[in-house]
């Protein structure tokens, strides 16, 4: 652990425990808005230099975290098992996706910076240079979830970093530790001071909100639209990715085994505690029997508990027991609305586990259906047709992502086009969230803006800037500055007219043309 953690439970400060077994792992300060205000100070001090060294140098810092996430892998996995009960597979899954984006944007991240230099309009803009450059916030203000307490930071903080700017991050105050961990490998490779993670619980978020530049925020849509209507009062530009309800339609031409098994992992990797999980499926009539029998198979080999380093589990614990509580409560009020469990079902008695469910038989009244459960459930409607399936998966507050499942490609790209969300996912689940060249946001309540996205995930974090330079022989006056004559506007009017408008209208006007108020 770092310096910034006390291992004594008897200090102030916010207690970190497993949710698997409930120990005490350590506790870190609940700092004040001063103290963040001190830390977003440091930041503005260091970053101009560090926006300075440019692109290609600070490429070769983050080149230097990544030797550091490797040679700790093992001990950063086991950090985030600690504090969030995950298995082996999902924490180490978190390092070496870090170590993924540290590859795609310091690789990228001098071509997506570069200076562009975009052709004139008309000929008229010839007699200048024109420039868009990229200028980066000084300070951007991350807020992370509990929910990949190591990856979602990166996943921003990576990006922002390279385009130059300041990184002050708030971590969930349920998972706290993985940030701090990557703090001290910031220090440990000697990096300059623009990285500062600022640990604390509802104060703390609403303090780097405040302080900051650009906010980018991942977590729940309520806490999302607290943090917008903050942003609007100072004009602080913004980007949420807010709450999920994710659908997958499995058509009756579909390979049912592979969408099956598709959808299993879809929805329950990390326990379901995933934005982009599949939370509802929408199978054909002709196939559901089949598909809810090849689930259920694929969820009952499934093994649940508490993981070491040995990779002995597929589903791990809940981060949170009202987390656990929400699932409960789904389940329960799907089976009394008439649903059925095929497998699952139960919360276990020690931590916050809670078995890979199947739901069969579901309606779209359920609240199962209609609101986030972010947990190891799987409920499933029967539907007549594609045109019902579509209607309900758009039946939603929610747009994040979708999954279709089908034998014909090009019908699920058709079909993905009818859908209303940020991403599409035809015959996989989950592969948009590991595609860095694309997108990554949501419609509807699910968001403003997106992460990734090729060199939009990194301008974000820029302010544009427009520069106009002149070409050739300097002139004592440009055309239309002051004194303006009728003659010499009449003969600038005559050349855009030329240059501008569309067949016979090229013309100049005829002496005596049509009076004012007439339709050409």
């Amino acid at each position: 652990m770092t310096s910034s953690v006390a291992d004594d439970p008897g200090r102030s400060g916010i207690e970190v425990r497993n949710p698997a077994d409930g120990r005490f792992v350590a506790q870190v300060p609940d700092e004040s808005a001063e103290q963040v205000a001190v830390n977003a100070a440091g930041l503005r001090r260091a970053q101009p230099h560090w926006e300075a060294s440019g692109a290609r140098e600070r490429a070769k810092w983050l080149f230097r975290l990544q030797d550091w996430l490797l040679d700790h892998h093992a001990e950063l996995a086991d950090t985030v098992q600690s504090e969030s009960g995950k298995i082996r597979a999902d924490a180490e899954l978190e390092v070496f996706g870090a170590i993924d984006l540290i590859k795609y944007w310091a690789g990228k991240a001098e071509r997506f910076l570069a200076d562009e230099r975009p052709a004139p309009h008309s000929p008229f803009g010839r007699a200048k240079r024109l420039m868009l450059t990229y200028r980066p916030y000084p300070v951007v203000g991350i807020i992370t979830p509990w929910n990949f307490p190591l990856l979602n930071l990166c996943s921003d903080a990576i990006p922002a970093l390279l385009a130059g700017a300041g990184v002050l991050v708030k971590p969930s105050e349920v998972t706290p530790l993985s940030a701090l961990e990557l703090a001290r490998g910031w220090s440990d490779i000697g990096a300059p001071p623009v990285f500062s993670v600022a640990t604390g619980r509802g104060a703390t978020g609403r303090a780097v909100v405040a302080v900051a530049d650009y906010v980018q925020f991942t977590g729940s849509t309520r806490t999302g639209r607290a943090i917008a209507a903050a942003c609007a009062q100072t004009l602080t530009p913004h980007s949420l990715e807010l709450g999920g309800k994710d659908p997958a339609i499995v058509l009756a031409d579909a390979d049912i085994d592979r969408a099956a098994a598709g959808i299993a992992h879809g929805a329950l990797f990390n326990s379901g505690q995933v934005c982009v999980s599949v939370e509802r499926v929408y199978v054909e009539a002709p196939v559901y029997d089949a598909f809810v029998t090849a689930l259920t198979a694929a969820v009952e080999g499934m093994r649940m508990g508490q993981d070491g380093r040995d990779f002995d589990y597929d589903i791990g614990a809940l981060a949170t027991a009202g987390q656990r509580d929400l699932v409960q409560r789904h389940v329960t009020e799907a089976v009394a609305a008439g649903a059925r469990i095929t497998v699952g079902g139960n919360a276990t008695e020690v931590g916050t586990f809670f078995e890979p469910t199947v739901l069969a038989d579901v309606e779209q009244s359920m609240s199962c259906i209609a609101e986030e459960t972010f947990g190891p459930t799987i409920p499933v409607v029967r539907v007549a047709d594609e045109e019902e399936a579509v209607r309900l998966a758009n039946d939603s507050v929610y747009g994040l992502s979708a999954t279709v499942w089908t034998g014909d490609r090009r019908r699920g790209e058709r079909l993905a086009r009818r859908l209303e969300v940020g991403a599409v996912n035809v015959n996989d689940a989950l592969a948009n969230t590991f595609s860095f060249a694309l997108p990554m946001g949501g419609w509807k309540d699910s968001g403003i803006g997106a992460r990734w996205g090729g060199a939009a995930g990194i301008r974000k974090y820029c302010r544009q800037q427009a520069i106009t330079v002149p070409r050739g022989p300097a002139l004592a006056r440009e055309p239309l500055w002051y004194p303006l004559t009728r003659r010499r506007f009449r003969a600038i009017a005559a050349l855009m007219r030329v240059l501008d408008a569309r067949g016979l209208r090229k013309l100049p006007k005829p002496l005596g043309g049509r009076k004012s108020g007439t339709v050409s």
